[in-house]
């Protein structure tokens, strides 16, 4: 049995580690795998360590001892009620510790002691009532973080801050605080930010402790329903705190009136935000302001809701103590309001950001004291209108346009789409100008000249052809733009950010309108990677933010989705002119070659012979033996026409028997072609005389002739051939193109005019035989 259970036991065990993640930068992720214990087989230089959320009951001495090179080790969100006193003992290199919502019902200093190199430690959300009997924290000499607190946190002692001489940021949850003793906190100097939730009656003693340690004091989470509840705030008249806030806190009417008082006479307290709050009432709460020189400067409110917003309407009672205000951040919280007076009283006033709210064009025109001569904002210098209802541009700038200090205006999410295209008249200082995604689609006149950066991004613009001459910087992503905008005049333009369009390319030519460009954005556009546009971008690329990762092509398909900088283009895209000139010399030096093989082996010559022949094979196959009109037809070249005129036809004509011989000068039909007279005359005779010589083998038509005879002899299964040698021929001289000529001298016997005259005799009676 014991050893069934060691192994099961040690299964489960390996099963645990297993359910960890674990990576190469010796962290691992135990979260949230139903664990109980923590996996004891994990790596040993392990520096950060994520148990939480998961089934641990309890850490024991020997859970952490392997691990000492453990920095981060978070186990909060289990069911932990006990560790033990050494759990922590091996772990001097810990920077940050969070057991918070676990069950610990005591807190013990003996788990601290060994962590000297401890930071931040999370203690929140356990079961603990207090931080002991001794200090808890006397041995964290490193420690700079701390959150405490619970919903059954009752005490604080005066020694349990002992040994903590300064803080980054404390977090304190004691909402259920009901003993607090003087001077706790006191000792803690400085702080840097502090965030306290707790009950109203103890709320005093705390803040007079903090006064003079915090320097952002963060109220959370609290009620402040009756005038005194706002009491102790009183006591940072004289403080060291320069930021109040207040996050998720309850104010009525009452408390807000009497916080107002308060304020008004701070010295030090420069900040006051109102985070995620709830104001309950009207705005009735009147406080009585002296002519105190308040040290506000700077207001935030943030996603306020009043129930009853629209019953506020007069704000008079707070005229004085925004007078010395530099900056107001009112956002998200329904102001649809703002009083010219009001908007007069902000004397100092240099930022305003009144974004996420419901003004409308006419109602900005009542804040801004359009209808009562002017005069709201004298000081302002930055304004925010965005996400309001406003609906036309020219309007705004009309509204504006009397605000004398004004330079930049943001005025993106509205609804400018319908706005004509009208110009318009801005303040005289305005520099910059945010009109991005305002549903425009065509940029009109109603745009300052005096502008040095402009956001027009997020819009659906198709061209953009203004003339701003200051302009530095231009926002002009998420639109249609399909080019660069080369029809607008921007000299002085440094920064372009053009991304998210339809851009194809772009080239010097286009970049030489923008001759103080020094950084163009062109990311995630619509690229048509040409080879001469990959040359370029490759060439110019220290001009493009965010080069290569988002430069793609879009098209050619061959290299859609791929970076530019990695576009292989075919060769003959990339190189049309010199593949088309190789292509070319290519091509004129085959047909180069071709002719020169054509005259070396006589490739002309057979064409012209075939399509002799083929005009020969279209007349009839064979005359009938009454249609022959002559005994032979001589074939000789017009050198030998001597031998053949004066000597051989007068005596085959005149002696006996007589021959009709058919001789072209005195036979061929005038009007025929020579081939036509040529076939006609040879199939009407019944010989072929054939007068061989030197000059016959270089004879064109003696050559068309000894063809004819021989397609005779294959197509008619007619030898009409004779030969006459007229003068000694080598066969190695008769060209090649002669080829039945050698193969007829080869194969037929010939008959070879002698020199002698006694052999004369022999040959002419020989030549009758043979005709």
């Amino acid at each position: 049995c014991y050893l069934i259970c060691s192994l099961v036991a040690l299964t489960h065990s390996l099963y645990e580690a297993e359910a960890c993640f674990c990576d190469g930068m010796n962290f691992c992720n135990c979260s949230s795998r139903h664990l109980t214990a923590i996996p004891p087989n994990l790596p040993k230089q392990l520096q950060r360590l994520d148990i939480s959320n998961n089934l641990i009951q309890e850490i024991t001495d020997t859970d952490l001892q392997p691990y000492k090179e453990l920095e981060v080790l978070l186990m909060n969100n289990n069911d932990i009620h006990s560790i033990s006193q050494n759990a922590f003992q091996s772990l001097a290199n810990l920077n940050e510790l969070d057991i918070s919502y676990n069950k610990l019902t005591s807190m013990l200093p003996t788990w601290f002691r060994h962590l000297q190199s401890l930071k931040r430690l999370n203690l929140l959300g356990n079961q603990y009532a207090s931080l002991g009997e001794s200090s808890l924290f006397s041995a964290l000499s490193s420690l700079k973080d701390l959150k405490i607190g619970n919903g059954n946190f009752e005490a604080f002692h005066r020694h349990d801050f002992d040994g903590v001489l300064s803080l980054d940021n404390l977090y304190l949850n004691i909402s259920n605080l009901r003993q607090y003793a003087n001077g706790t906190l006191k000792t803690i100097k400085p702080i840097g930010h502090v965030t306290i939730t707790t009950n109203i009656p103890l709320l005093p003693d705390i803040m007079t402790d903090l006064s003079l340690s915090a320097i952002v004091l963060e109220i959370k989470n609290m009620s402040f329903t009756l005038h005194g509840d706002v009491e102790s705030f009183t006591a940072l008249t004289d403080t060291t705190v320069k930021v109040l806030m207040y996050r998720e806190c309850l104010l009525t009417d009452n408390s807000a009136a009497r916080l107002i008082e308060i304020i008004n006479t701070y010295k030090n307290v420069t900040d006051f935000d109102l985070l995620d709050c709830t104001l309950e009432g009207t705005g009735k709460g009147t406080p009585i302001l002296k002519d105190e020189n308040s040290s506000l400067t700077t207001v935030v409110i943030k996603n306020l809701y009043i129930p009853n917003f629209y019953l506020f309407s007069d704000l008079s009672s707070v005229y004085k103590v925004v007078r010395n205000i530099k900056s107001v951040t009112c956002v998200d919280s329904k102001v649809f309001l703002m009083p010219c007076h009001f908007s007069r009283s902000f004397m100092m006033m240099e930022y305003l950001d009144l974004s996420g709210n419901i003004l409308t064009d006419l109602l900005l025109q009542g804040a801004s004291c359009f209808y009562d001569g002017y005069g709201a904002w004298p000081s302002l210098k930055t304004l925010n209108l965005s996400r309001n209802r406003l609906l036309s541009l020219p309007k705004v700038a009309e509204t504006l346009v009397h605000v004398p200090s004004l330079t930049s205006i943001d005025l993106s999410q509205n609804s400018f789409g319908g706005s004509s295209s009208s110009s318009c008249t801005w303040p005289v200082n305005l520099k910059s100008l945010n009109i991005s995604n305002c549903q425009i689609r065509h940029i009109s006149d109603c745009i300052p000249v005096t502008l040095e950066h402009l956001d027009v991004s997020f819009n659906n613009l198709e061209e953009f052809e203004l003339s701003l001459p200051d302009l530095k910087e231009l926002y002009i992503s998420e639109n249609r733009l399909t080019k660069l905008p080369a029809d607008a005049h921007l000299p002085r333009l440094n920064l372009f950010i053009i991304r998210e369009n339809r851009l194809i390319d772009f080239f010097q030519s286009d970049l030489n309108f923008f001759p103080n460009l020094t950084g163009l954005d062109g990311r995630n556009n619509r690229y048509f990677c040409s080879c001469q546009f990959v040359d370029f971008v490759s060439k110019n690329h220290k001009l493009l933010v965010g080069w290569p990762q988002d430069y793609v092509c879009d098209s050619p398909t061959s290299v859609r989705d791929n970076q530019i900088d990695k576009a292989n283009l075919p060769l003959l895209m990339c190189h049309k002119t010199l593949v088309v000139t190789l292509t070319c010399i290519i091509l004129i030096l085959g047909i180069t070659f071709i002719l020169a093989l054509c005259y070396y082996f006589h490739i002309v010559w057979y064409v012209k012979m075939t399509c002799a022949w083929l005009k020969a094979k279209r007349r009839p196959l064979k005359v009938l033996d009454r249609e022959i009109c002559y005994d032979a037809y001589v074939s000789y070249s017009e050198r030998d026409s001597e031998w053949v005129e004066n000597m051989m036809l007068p005596l085959l004509e005149n002696g006996d028997p007589p021959f009709k011989i058919c001789f072209h000068k005195r036979d061929f039909v005038p009007g025929k072609t020579i081939i036509d007279n040529i076939i006609d005359a040879m199939e009407t005779s019944y010989k072929t005389l054939f007068i061989l010589s030197e000059h016959f083998v270089q004879s064109e038509w003696c050559k068309y002739e000894l063809e004819f005879s021989h397609f005779r002899l294959f197509d008619e299964n007619n030898d009409t051939a004779i030969l006459v040698i007229l003068e000694p021929i080598e066969r190695s001289t008769v060209p090649k193109r002669f080829a039945k000529l050698r193969k007829l001298m080869n194969t037929k016997t010939y008959l070879k005019w002698p020199t002698e005259e006694e052999e004369q005799e022999v040959f002419w009676t020989n030549l009758k035989e043979a005709l």
